[in-house]
């Protein structure tokens, strides 16, 4: 395979089309090497408009989410260099990076183990050193990181019911959350925003379908 342009038609076929223009987006597209993050049975997915399975055979389907889905949260989050993120669900470790080569600092929460080493040492091998993989129970991810908050940014990297709002409360003023919210077969990207005045905005992006992260609360499931 022709990495170089298999990257490249990722980018022009897959990812312009969704409306992905931001021109330092695309750059960091260019050079990042997702086939570095793809676990080795699944490398020939690297660049396909699919999602990429992390643990074969797991029940709850961690995945890579598609490279446009990627990219187009990436970009609605308008990234500054002095900005400081949360991940939920560090997966692969590549949107990881990616928001890395963005901001400041990322947090980033995994409750696999084995995923949350395999995305440490492929940040750690592609010279990504300003993102931190903590390693975590489910149930206390999803309840974010508020000891190192607020945040500039969150990013859930994967589907939630809804968004807790103990998560919105570690936004600091002006910050953004991206998250897919809802239940299939219809999902929505959606953007919120903290207000200066402690409110929040929120904007639905666009439809997708992403696996569930494990530890958020499911409508209709009650604690006895």
């Amino acid at each position: 395979m022709n990495t170089e342009l298999a990257r490249f038609n990722m980018i022009e076929q897959q990812i312009r089309p969704w409306d992905v223009l931001d021109p330092v987006v695309l750059d960091l597209l260019a050079t990042m090497r997702r086939e570095d993050f793809v676990p080795a049975a699944y490398r020939a997915l690297a660049f396909v408009d699919t999602q990429v399975p992390l643990l074969p055979g797991a029940p709850d389907g961690a995945c890579m989410l598609e490279p446009k889905v990627e990219a187009r949260l990436l970009q609605e989050l308008r990234l500054q260099r002095h900005e400081k993120v949360l991940e939920i669900g560090t997966g692969s470790g590549f949107m990881a990076a990616l928001l890395a080569h963005r901001a400041m600092h990322v947090h980033t929460l995994e409750c696999r183990p084995e995923l949350a080493r395999a995305a440490s040492e492929a940040l750690r091998r592609t010279g990504v050193l300003n993102a931190t993989v903590h390693e975590v129970e489910a149930a206390v991810g999803a309840r974010g990181l508020a000891a190192e908050g607020p945040f500039d940014a969150i990013v859930l990297s994967g589907s939630v019911a809804e968004v807790p709002h103990g998560l919105l409360e570690q936004l600091k003023p002006g910050g953004r959350l991206v998250a897919v919210v809802g239940n299939e077969p219809i999902m929505i990207a959606r953007l919120v925003t903290r207000t200066a005045q402690n409110a929040y905005a929120q904007r639905d992006l666009f439809d997708t379908v992403a696996p569930r992260l494990l530890g958020f609360a499911e409508p209709g499931r009650f604690n006895f």
